[in-house]
């Protein structure tokens, strides 16, 4: 037996980094496969009459050392990768996918499911709950296929897993070919101190005299927002713009274009009408069509703001450059210099009260002066790389709520973007109350020999937006792990995550982290006041961009794609009425669109802006009570925190706020309602 299997039998264990050796992994997996499997069948050929006690709650704690092993591997293949890893990785996948089918596809299983889902009583909500997601995890996926079908549903399911496995592998390839090497000290003119450094200390990495710009977020921004010279702008933003889109051996043309069609034949397969209509059956929307008008009503709301908006950047832009018209790659750049014209405010003048530490414990303050919860960095718990910091959470009473894992710099074997994760999940079994192992996930700019990890606002609301997720993880108690933490319905998982956006703007938060690093000074109350008042700057255009990612998500998954026979055609068609900058041909959204393509949000993107309505409408309370009102704090454990999947989310939602969301809140935070 592996490491793996010898360690991770049952859930008691926070993974031992050090002693985890790759090769381990595929043997593991084997292993763990073979007693997940008789673990099936000893469900099966039980000679009770199926039950809730000895074929659900048996079904949901089956499995548990593979889905352990899982979670270390496919999580360490997101954030420190490796060709080896990546290489088992095309290897298992498949092999999971026909795992995973061979259980879903059972005949003899789902009839015990489907006895025990017809034959239970006097179950409690949270069993009522289990039953019905399990039974409908098999009726909603082939259970009731023929043979024939069957053999279909798996090769298909085998075709996209290694697919969405090569759209990733192909983009991460694609940011770690690029580099941006620049000579002349003249091309860094608008370039902040620390973005210099941070490239000068890139080159070194590389063995390169002078100063080197990446794709990873941190150094692409920086660029895009402070340098003045236009050209290297433009050739970054191309270069970030065209992954995925390069005709050479990693594009992911014809990986968008089959993977849409093989979700697309899997769902008319199971009876459905499209992709979409298989995912959005088990979340809020419901339906495409309830998404479409959600969508459209909120374009019709925000697009005359939005033009607006954006013919007063165009205009200022050519009232102090000599541009003839505004580009993609000049959006963050004037964007920029207009914030600061209206509001005496950058990220530059910001960032020196963000230090990333700061940043951490201030996300722990406002989390213990809400929740009554601790924050315990401890050396004793591996990490699987040296920037990964450990933490021990712990309650009012000091009893071990969660263990929280912290990795914030870009890597060459780390995907780009912020998320959060999980290497455990909590549960309660034969009255034992497993605690949650839970992370998150960040590119920010690595500290310098001369200054430490500075943040702009934006990354500091991305922290608090990961770390709102992993509250959600951390807090949860339900006795089942499908149910828990964040298992939840893809449109309200990211109401905590939003939520705990809205006290990055408060006075009584930021003054309790915000502090200069050199300086110690507090954040002045003129430059609070200046982030209030900046908050809804380009409202409209960021709203319509969140709008077309999730239109153009749809058009992909609410219709059948076999139509499609051009990716970049489709994509100008789709986001024509959402456009403000002129076209580019050479670069396209979807060929990189992970979070549709390799990621869980298929058919499901819309869901950010869905959350932000439950959000604003959270917050709207907290506004009214008090942004530390314990009160509110406590039932927002109880009704959304604590309670995963075990109900509804409409009616958990209405528990805590008393009422259904309401859209205007949102539109009174955005400015786009008066």
């Amino acid at each position: 037996m592996t490491v793996l299997n010898k360690r991770f039998g049952t859930y008691q264990n926070t993974p031992p980094f050090s002693k985890i050796k790759t090769t381990d992994f595929l043997p593991a997996f084997k292993l763990a496969m073979e007693k997940a499997n008789k673990e099936i069948e000893k469900i099966i050929s039980d000679p009770r009459s199926p039950s809730f006690e000895n074929t659900i709650e048996a079904l949901e704690y089956s499995g548990q050392e593979l889905e352990r092993i899982s979670s270390i591997f496919f999580n360490l293949n997101a954030a420190n990768t490796s060709k080896d890893i990546q290489r088992i990785a095309k290897e298992v996948t498949p092999l999971l996918s026909k795992f995973s089918n061979n259980i879903t596809l059972n005949t003899d299983l789902f009839k015990r499911v489907e006895k025990a889902y017809e034959n239970s009583r006097k179950l409690n909500k949270e069993q009522q709950r289990l039953l019905e997601k399990k039974y409908k995890s098999f009726a909603r996926n082939g259970a009731r296929l023929d043979s024939s079908q069957k053999a279909i549903l798996k090769e298909l399911d085998i075709k996209l897993s290694q697919l969405q496995l090569t759209f990733g592998e192909n983009i991460l390839e694609e940011t770690n070919r690029f580099e941006l090497l620049i000579t002349d000290a003249s091309n860094l003119s608008g370039l902040p101190d620390g973005a210099i450094e941070a490239a000068s200390a890139a080159a070194s990495e590389r063995n390169k005299k002078g100063w080197v710009f990446t794709l990873d977020f941190p150094s692409y921004l920086a660029f895009m927002t402070y340098a003045d010279n236009r050209k290297l702008r433009k050739k970054l933003f191309f270069a970030f713009g065209k992954r995925g889109f390069n005709k050479n051996e990693l594009d992911n043309q014809n990986n968008v274009i089959e993977i849409a069609q093989l979700r697309h034949q899997r769902a008319e397969l199971l009876g459905y009408a499209s992709h979409a209509h298989f995912v959005l059956e088990e979340r809020m929307a419901k339906t495409p069509g309830m998404v479409k008008i959600f969508l459209e009503d909120l374009l019709e709301k925000a697009l005359p703001n939005a033009q607006k908006e954006f013919e007063t950047l165009e205009k200022f832009a050519k009232s102090i450059s000599s541009i003839k018209r505004l580009e993609q790659w000049d959006s963050a750049y004037f964007s920029e210099k207009l914030k600061q014209k209206l509001f005496g405010l950058n990220d530059e003048l910001l960032k020196p009260y963000f230090k990333l530490e700061n940043v951490i414990q201030g996300a722990f303050a406002v989390a213990e002066k809400l929740f009554d919860i601790q924050f315990k960095e401890t050396s004793d718990i591996e990490t699987y790389h040296k920037d990964v910091i450990a933490y021990k959470v712990v309650d009012k009473n000091q009893q071990l709520l969660a263990i929280f894992y912290a990795d914030f710099f870009p890597r060459s074997g780390k995907r780009n973007g912020a998320w959060m994760t999980s290497y455990k999940p909590q549960f309660i079994y034969k009255e034992s109350n497993e605690r949650p192992q839970v992370s998150i996930v960040c590119n920010f700019t690595k500290p310098t020999a001369s200054k430490p990890s500075l943040l702009t606002f934006n990354e500091v609301t991305t922290l608090f937006h990961e770390f709102g997720h992993a509250l959600h993880g951390i807090f949860a108690n339900t006795t089942y792990p499908s149910l828990s933490g964040t298992n939840v319905s893809w449109d309200f998982v990211e109401l905590p995550s939003q939520l705990m956006e809205n006290w990055c703007y408060e006075k009584e938060a930021l003054e309790m982290f915000a502090k200069h690093y050199q300086t110690k000074e507090t954040l002045p109350m003129e430059l609070i006041a200046k982030i209030k008042a900046a908050s809804n700057f380009q409202q409209g255009i960021q709203t319509i961009r969140q709008i077309s990612f999730g239109l153009l998500d749809m058009s992909w998954h609410a219709n059948d794609p076999s139509k499609i026979k051009n990716v970049k055609e489709h994509e100008d068609l789709t986001l024509l009425k959402t456009k403000l900058y002129p076209n580019i041909e050479k670069v396209c959204m979807s060929t990189a669109f992970s979070h549709i393509f390799q990621g869980g949000y298929s058919a499901g993107y819309y869901s950010y802006k869905w959350a932000e309505v439950l959000d604003a409408d959270a917050f709207e309370l907290f506004k009214k009570k008090g942004v530390f009102n314990k009160e509110i704090a406590h039932k927002l454990i109880k009704y959304i925190l604590s309670k995963g999947g075990t109900e509804q989310p409409d009616l958990l939602y209405k528990k805590f706020r008393g009422h259904a969301p309401k859209p205007e809140a949102l539109l009174r935070r955005s400015g786009l309602l008066s």
